[in-house]
């Protein structure tokens, strides 16, 4: 499906399944439905799965939002005590579009939690308590934490999600891959044939010579790895440091999520010759002035003692301080501000998720769940920019059992194009506008 027939669907009012191979322009196209909702004066909330992919859109965790917080379960008496909290009740009286991007990474069980507590404030017992629900992700991306030799708890196999009546959207574009080389490689991992060629061309990746200005971020599998290499790249440095502290300001729960989850480190330390990487977006005057992800180097402080960075193109960005706000209609409910940068030799494949790499050294011998050689490789925009470190038999695996859900979604999302019937909001407007 093409993203304007997809947005049509949304438009609609219909609850929508937004998927599609990472670079398909999933976050993008939730950011076009934001807009046109906020246009329209209709409530959206906007969630993620998790407090990286939510500080990405703007938006906050689902768990926060729905207020189930880490629980499992949730009881009848449980759900008594949220209603009567009065934020809640606001939170819910203000929202008609309920929106939770990285949707794969989400328990089943906790869906159906979600969807009893906005049938309760909703007092509705339609799926969500009436609201239109818009989840965005792909399942062959990381999945939600299971126990070891257990099979992922995807969404799909939650209770409410039958009784949707759901819209999938497949968005079948590529934005972000732009050879032929890569494209075929994750086309093979997502179609589960992995052939001798395709791993000839990620092997041929091994143990080539680096031909970028600035040396390509790292990405491993575990922390411990990233850490290490980043505290000891740092040290190397012979230049004085640059300290910044991150501060935030609004609802203390949701300042300490946005600090815990957002990518910039709390304590940023800085040197002259330090390699970093944008961990946000700016544009000015509808040009992109850098994007998460933008790797490039410190060349230098300005009269504040804020860092100059050139980037792989050779352009020189001073960079300031930014924020990140939790949103509730038109007020602020958070907010923290910090320079978005982190240090950038080395990063984990988790915390890459979302974002659009030009090269990168990619170590995935220690692959230990499915999904994260996808995930890593993903993130590059061409097979040159690719310096493979290693790689081991787990990394060419996605989860067998999203292998045959696939299938399904995509005779879904051709059948959601023939039923472009509207089930529209009270405020929504045609899909013309």
């Amino acid at each position: 499906m093409k993203q304007k027939d997809a947005l049509n669907i949304l438009k609609l009012g219909h609850n929508v399944l937004l998927t599609g191979p990472a670079g398909s322009g999933k976050t993008y196209l939730l950011n076009q439905y934001v807009d046109h909702l906020k246009r329209r004066k209709i409530g959206v909330a906007i969630t993620a799965s998790t407090g990286i992919a939510a500080t990405h859109i703007g938006g906050r965790t689902i768990h926060s939002w729905a207020g189930i917080g880490i629980k499992d379960q949730i009881s009848s008496q449980d759900i008594k005590a949220l209603t009567k909290k009065s934020y809640l009740k606001k939170q819910f009286a203000k929202t008609d579009v309920l929106i939770i991007d990285e949707i794969s990474m989400l328990h089943s069980y906790r869906l159906d939690m979600i969807d009893r507590v906005c049938q309760s404030f909703k007092k509705n017992f339609l799926p969500f308590g009436g609201m239109q629900i818009v989840m965005s992700g792909d399942f062959f991306q990381l999945p939600p934490i299971s126990p070891l030799n257990k099979e992922a708890d995807f969404v799909y196999k939650s209770s409410v999600w039958k009784e949707m009546d759901l819209r999938v959207c497949y968005l079948d574009e590529q934005h972000r891959q732009n050879d032929k080389n890569m494209i075929a490689i994750l086309k093979s991992f997502r179609e589960d044939i992995v052939s001798e060629e395709i791993i000839s061309l990620l092997r041929g990746r091994m143990n080539q010579k680096i031909i970028h200005k600035i040396r390509p971020v790292r990405l491993f599998t575990h922390n411990v790895d990233v850490d290490l290499i980043n505290s000891c790249e740092l040290q190397k440095i012979r230049e004085p440091e640059y300290s910044y502290r991150m501060t935030g300001d609004g609802e203390r729960k949701l300042v300490d999520s946005l600090m815990k989850n957002c990518l910039a480190p709390e304590d940023l330390i800085l040197k002259k010759g330090a390699v970093v990487m944008f961990v946000k977006n700016k544009f000015k005057d509808d040009k992109v002035v850098y994007v998460n992800g933008s790797m490039g180097i410190v060349v230098g402080f300005d009269e504040n003692n804020f860092p100059i960075v050139r980037l792989n193109s050779g352009d020189d960005i001073q960079v300031l301080p930014d924020s990140w706000t939790i949103d509730a209609e038109d007020r602020i409910l958070a907010k923290i501000n910090q320079v978005p940068l982190r240090l950038a030799w080395a990063i984990t494949v988790h915390k890459s998720q979302g974002m659009t790499l030009e090269s990168a050294e990619i170590d995935l011998s220690k692959s230990f769940g499915y999904g994260m050689g996808y995930v890593a490789l993903s993130r590059l925009t061409s097979l040159d920019g690719l310096y493979l470190l290693g790689i081991n038999d787990m990394a060419y695996k996605l989860d067998p059992q999203v292998h045959e859900y696939e299938k399904k979604l995509l005779v879904l999302s051709k059948a959601a194009k023939g039923e472009m019937k509207p089930k529209v909001h009270k405020k929504q407007a045609s899909i013309e506008d």
